[in-house]
């Protein structure tokens, strides 16, 4: 809004001479219907508003009248500044006054200019797109407020009729409370909702311990905050400890809740999660490189400590192809330099937490998995650092051993399992020559055939070759993969191979749900290396009987849509899930 109002020049205190002397230097000597003061005195003068608050739904207008306070909401306050464009107007006719005065020196001295060469240039016809930009532009607004037409105003006094009838708005029309049911609140209450807390107060309030959060301000906030806060400032904690700081009486179970959205699981230890450090729309401050980037470096760093307790940064460096800043922010997160070792995992292996919560452990290790696929398809990982390490290495307690002491270790354990192996295997052949002829069965006679099988997963349990009369787990790669078994079984040892066979598929679907004929091959291989000498699955498991018996036990095929041009064996490319379990769920 502008407001111009007219000044009392005839007022004592105007100073007259002041007044010419503005006129003149922003209109000139001429006067016309562009001037600004044609009275050729500084007659007038021109308010601007602007706006005084930017949330003004707190205000209100009060009224007092015989005991009673009449509130009136507030839609908008503005305030009237005095404006000085006329000076601007001055400093222009100033600088056209001297300019004149240049080009009429000059004049004198030269003679008349020549006739020069002019171009001419058609303007290009206006587009939206140009246009739109040249209405909304700063220099098309003022333009357009300078052309606006002024409104006269008539000025009504305070005891005239019309003020004191617009002045009666600012009363209530109601004279009972009956109907006003916002009164009928406490005191409290009603102050609250005239004067609700301002949102950019509340925005100012520092929201983590960078900003200087006390513990007794953290104790304020929500359950999840508070976790997320403590986590996020120190990195990698053991669940014992995070309690502690939450304070007595807070619940164990909502905590564990509230830990898994914020952070994972290592080593029994809880270190906080890439994307809760690096969020969406960040990059590294010392590269540059994105978020997204820099979360799935942070997370190698992380299941690396899931492996082992020591990680090497050159590998890590070189598999992430991340800057050594950032290689080495990772890794001072959660674990702490030694000379020429590595880097060790900061805390030791919480051995309570993970006797007292296996299914948060479980949990946590089918997140790592998900991870490790990830993670196996960016970065095109080995197979042998894919490899999961065994539970009895991360439940016992880490040591040091140097490598040559590990190389020592390794013989050792070789020599004594190839000696228990050799007892075994001289007590078996025993054994198979002391019982009845009538009742051995001549195994050597049978022929078996396979199907081909992929060479990242064989069915290899070379370990007992030699006790099965040359039968590899009943597999042979260099025979044809039509038929399963060309020899003849007795009909009692059929039975219970098919028994063996169904209850090891139907236990290992139950424990993962989704598999892949690769992996269930790779199980398949770990459940015979446990099992004694002698045992009847021995008698030759072919991939076909193994399928087979994949979809007696209620499972199903799923056709998952790889892409054509996928490194995966054929073996990786059937998957397999549990369909029917028989409970409540199958539905």
């Amino acid at each position: 809004v502008e407001l111009e109002m007219a000044i009392d020049t005839l007022n004592p205190n105007y100073c007259r001479s002041k007044g010419e002397q503005i006129a003149l230097n922003v209109d000139g000597t001429c006067t016309d219907e562009t001037s600004t003061y044609s009275s050729k005195l500084m007659d007038k003068q021109t308010f601007c508003s602007s706006q005084a608050a930017s949330n003004v739904s707190r205000y209100a207008a009060a009224v007092y009248k015989k005991g009673e306070l009449h509130l009136t909401p507030l839609h908008g306050i503005l305030q009237l500044r005095p404006s000085f464009t006329y000076l601007d107007k001055a400093d222009a006719k100033h600088r056209e006054r001297e300019a004149a005065n240049e080009g009429g020196d000059s004049s004198q001295d030269e003679a008349e200019d020549d006739v020069k060469q002019i171009t001419v240039r058609f303007s290009r016809p206006e587009t939206e797109q140009a246009r739109q930009r040249r209405v909304q532009s700063y220099e098309f607004l003022q333009k357009r407020q300078a052309e606006e037409h002024w409104v006269h105003l008539h000025y009504y006094g305070l005891k005239d009729s019309r003020s004191e009838h617009e002045r009666q708005y600012l009363f209530s029309q109601g004279h009972g409370l009956a109907e006003n049911t916002e009164l009928i609140k406490s005191p409290s209450e009603y102050l609250m909702m005239l004067m609700p807390p301002s949102v950019e107060e509340e925005n100012d309030k520092p929201m983590a311990p960078s900003n200087v959060l006390s513990m007794a301000q953290l104790r304020t906030l929500p359950l999840a905050d508070q976790i997320k806060i403590l986590m996020k400032n120190v990195k990698v904690m053991p669940f014992a400890n995070l309690m502690s700081l939450l304070g007595s009486g807070t619940d164990s179970t909502a905590v564990l809740r509230c830990i898994q959205q914020v952070a994972m699981l290592v080593q029994g230890n809880w270190v906080v999660k890439s994307d809760v450090l690096y969020p969406k729309d960040t990059s590294s401050p010392h590269s540059g490189v994105p978020a997204e980037v820099l979360c799935r470096g942070r997370d190698f760093v992380m299941w690396k400590f899931t492996q082992d307790r020591w990680v090497v940064r050159k590998e890590v460096a070189a598999v992430t192809k991340l800057c050594p800043e950032d290689v080495k922010d990772f890794l001072e997160h959660m674990s702490v330099a030694r000379i020429n070792k590595g880097w060790e995992f900061m805390l030791p292996y919480d051995e309570d937490f993970v006797k007292k919560h296996p299914d948060i452990v479980q949990r946590q290790h089918m997140l790592w998995m998900g991870i490790q696929a990830k993670l196996e398809k960016v970065y095109n990982l080995l197979k042998e650092h894919l490899t999961p390490k065994k539970q009895e290495a991360q439940s016992a307690h880490p040591l040091l051993v140097s490598g040559e002491q590990r190389v020592n270790m390794a013989k050792a354990k070789v020599k004594k399992n190839y000696g228990q192996l050799e007892k075994e295997f001289q007590k078996q052949k025993a054994e198979m020559k002391s019982n009845d002829t009538s009742t051995k069965m001549d195994v050597s006679n049978i022929r078996i055939k396979e199907e081909p099988l992929s060479d990242e997963e064989p069915m290899d349990t070379s370990v007992y070759e030699g006790m099965n009369n040359g039968i590899v787990n009943g597999l042979h790669a260099e025979e044809d993969s039509m038929d399963s078994l060309n020899g003849h079984l007795p009909g009692g040892c059929i039975d219970r191979v098919a028994q063996e066979l169904k209850a090891f598929v139907s236990s290992t679907f139950k424990k993962q749900f989704v598999l892949t004929l690769s992996e269930l091959k790779r199980l398949f291989n770990l459940h015979l290396a446990s099992l004694p000498p002698g045992h009847t699955l021995f008698s030759g498991i072919s991939d076909k009987m193994l399928q087979d018996m994949v979809l007696d036990t209620g499972c199903k095929q799923i056709l998952v849509p790889f892409p054509p041009q996928t490194a995966a064996s054929p073996d990786e490319l059937k998957v397999y899930a549990l369909w029917e379990a028989g409970d409540t769920y199958d539905q």
